[in-house]
């Protein structure tokens, strides 16, 4: 299956302004974003998505592709379809911008599972292990079938039990693989699902248009940005790495 992977990247975010140009130890997040998808896939192969001419400006100094989108995208996988019309291919690899720890290794997984799962939609998902992760609303839980397929996803903590204790859960991990037809429904919606928009996550808007999504087992590495806060823990993590090295 012939694909691109696109970072979307948008400056105005409601929860953390300019988040894609945040310097962490010296690196833009962004930056190290791209540089983790480029150690498993060509940089020819690997597209920016924004709305902010600085974002532009900041990957051009840098040798990256980029392409400039509309501003009024409702989401970041809005901003991937609109890619879909700049850029063809039969699937587009999604990495959030705000990932700067992923493992490059959940791309090459991703890729490879492409032609198995022949148009259908992929996201990734890893066992939370600690119960402040199972709390916090800024990480998206998940539950799916046996099979994978997603049955819901949320931000608050489930599955739950009656004793509302932490048993054992598991969170999304942001990396997505989206057939073109299925990026050009969700498009047209031209407007969040029910859902999607209570709970402030996108992929349920596939399951709101009758779409399946199949949960892939990926590893645990990445912390997603979506608050100031959240980059105590990224840079935590860099210096342990740093340690070990």
């Amino acid at each position: 299956m012939n694909y691109i992977v696109v970072i979307p990247a948008r400056y105005q975010s409601a929860r953390f302004p300019g988040k894609p140009l945040t310097v962490i130890n010296g690196k833009s997040m962004l930056q190290r974003t791209y540089e983790q998808c480029i150690k498993a896939v060509d940089k020819s192969l690997v597209y920016v998505a924004t709305e902010d001419q600085r974002i532009v400006d900041h990957c051009q100094f840098l040798g990256i592709q980029v392409l400039l989108t509309s501003d009024n995208c409702l989401t970041g996988t809005d901003r991937i379809a609109e890619v879909a019309d700049l850029v063809k291919a039969d699937y587009y690899i999604n990495v959030q911008g705000d990932e700067p720890l992923f493992n490059p290794d959940d791309i090459t997984k991703m890729i490879s599972l492409l032609d198995d799962y022949r148009g259908e939609i992929l996201n990734g998902y890893c066992a939370i292990t600690e119960e402040k992760q199972y709390r916090s609303v800024s990480v998206p839980k998940v539950v799916f079938r046996p099979d994978g397929r997603l049955l819901y996803m949320s931000r608050s903590a489930i599955p739950g039990n009656k004793n509302l204790a932490f048993v054992k859960a598991w969170r999304q991990v942001c990396v997505y693989a989206f057939p073109f037809d299925a990026l050009r429904s969700f498009a047209g919606a031209k407007s969040k699902t029910n859902l999607e928009a209570e709970e402030d996550i996108e992929i349920l808007r596939f399951l709101e248009l009758d779409y399946e999504v199949r949960m892939i087992e990926l590893s645990s590495e990445s912390i997603a940005v979506d608050n100031p806060e959240d980059l105590t823990e990224v840079l935590a993590k860099l210096k342990e790495d740093a340690v070990k090295i």
